[in-house]
């Protein structure tokens, strides 16, 4: 190695971190990625099914997440790309309505057709918005009432947020929800359908390019190898302790949830900062994923306004990318965001199944045990930052501070929501303000 090669580890192997690793091996760094679990993706991580991987938790992709795009493009790798349309619904009342597209929308009788018109024109008024900041002290729950109305907020968003954020819900940023509205709103066709976009083979083959990416251009990938610690002299971070070595190096980038970061980096950083770090709370995640012998709605998203149901969304996977890809399998996920002390969290995989069944059969009274091929149970401990009001003063900087310690996290992107497209933006962003510092610019 070049004895003045700068040389920089990254702590965890997601799509924050293999952007981070790809930028900076590209520039000529040595990079070297530790990752805890025995494969690359974080929460777009993958379990086999068949002959190709599907992801433990829902994914896709929106066609205006152009970061993402870019590097897919960068990887010679547009062809693996798929756009297709997708419909959507909501469980209320014990109906499935269809609201895929703006005429769906005059068909939804849970509502007056004044408050049809009032949820018509939200995202409209919500565009009009220019100025996230001035949202950021506000609640969701305030705001969307203010904007279509208590009867609009309590049917249609008031269980979803109370689904996703439980004892949270009212308290969560407007800042978080308007870049929801926002942006998703981008990636409507022209008929108003949603067009999602899918990776050939799963997010694992795109996770398994980009290392293979960073490889080629000199940089080292440890799976299965967790950080047990950080080394620091005088102030400044050098190094990192991954089992029983030692790994020196110029710069750290850390991508791991903050709690985790809090305990690395507690005998090297300010208290204070420690305590910040700790002041970011989360929900975990739990997704039972079903592979079924058959169909079990023609919708792909199905969100549940239904307090008694205890999953918070059914996405149907193969009404998106298609059965064929999975041995004619369905795929189903049930997804609940809560908190990691919950019994449901803390249950048995086949409990979790048993408890799920009657809920599903509730909803959709010809299903049956027997149309289950598989399932599969997933837990995420720190799946969801709680972007409570004012959350933008809580998310920490990029540079630590503490010499040689940079920190870009899922719980930093704000206020759009997590996911691969901001993970790929803020990854290649943290590695270009590190080679920035290297070079003293």
């Amino acid at each position: 190695m070049h004895p003045n090669r700068k040389t920089v580890a990254i702590i965890g192997g997601g799509f924050t971190g293999l952007a981070a690793a790809y930028e900076l091996a590209a520039a000529g760094i040595a990079v070297t990625v530790f990752e805890a679990d025995d494969e690359l993706g974080g929460l777009a991580g993958t379990f086999p099914v068949g002959t190709t991987r599907l992801e433990k938790f829902y994914h896709h992709w929106f066609t205006n997440d152009r970061h993402v795009l870019e590097l897919v493009a960068q990887l010679d790798a547009d062809d693996q790309v798929h756009i297709r349309p997708t419909a959507t619904g909501m469980y209320y009342a014990n109906r499935l309505f269809r609201l895929a597209a703006p005429l769906d929308l005059l068909r939804f009788t849970a509502l007056s057709l004044l408050d049809r018109i009032r949820l018509g024109l939200l995202v409209f008024k919500a565009r009009m918005h220019k100025d996230w900041e001035a949202l950021d002290d506000i609640s969701a729950a305030d705001w969307l009432r203010r904007l279509a109305g208590p009867t609009v907020y309590r049917v249609v968003w008031e269980p979803l947020l109370a689904g996703k954020f439980g004892d949270h819900a009212e308290n969560i940023s407007a800042a978080w929800f308007w870049a929801k509205l926002v942006l998703r709103g981008g990636s409507r066709g022209k008929g108003g359908n949603e067009n999602l976009a899918y990776f050939t083979g799963g997010f694992q083959a795109l996770a398994d390019r980009m290392a293979a990416a960073i490889e080629a251009k000199g940089g080292t990938i440890h799976r299965a190898s967790p950080v047990g610690g950080l080394v620091s002299e005088n102030g400044r971070i050098v190094g990192l302790r991954c089992g029983n070595r030692t790994v020196a190096c110029d710069a750290i980038l850390s991508t791991v949830a903050l709690p985790v970061l809090a305990q690395l980096v507690d005998a090297h950083a300010p208290s204070a900062y420690v305590a910040d770090l700790r002041k970011v709370g989360y929900l975990a995640n739990i997704c039972l994923v079903l592979l079924l012998d058959r169909s079990l709605s023609g919708l792909y998203w199905m969100n549940v306004n239904d307090p008694d149901f205890p999953f918070v969304g059914i996405i149907e996977h193969t009404n998106f990318e298609p059965p064929e890809s999975y041995g004619g399998q369905h795929v189903v996920y049930l997804s609940k965001y809560l908190p990691p002390s919950a019994p449901l969290y803390r249950m048995d995989d086949d409990e979790v199944l048993a408890f799920a069944l009657p809920h599903i059969q509730r909803m959709f009274p010809k299903f049956q045990r027997e149309w289950i091929r598989s399932a599969h149970v997933w837990r995420a401990p720190y799946a969801q930052a709680v972007v409570s009001r004012g959350y933008s003063r809580l998310v920490p900087k990029l540079r630590a501070p503490v010499d040689g310690l940079y920190v870009a996290t899922m719980a930093q992107i704000y206020p759009e929501d997590r996911g691969t497209n901001y993970a790929v933006r803020d990854g290649r962003a943290a590695a270009r303000a590190m080679l920035a510092d290297f070079s003293g610019g």
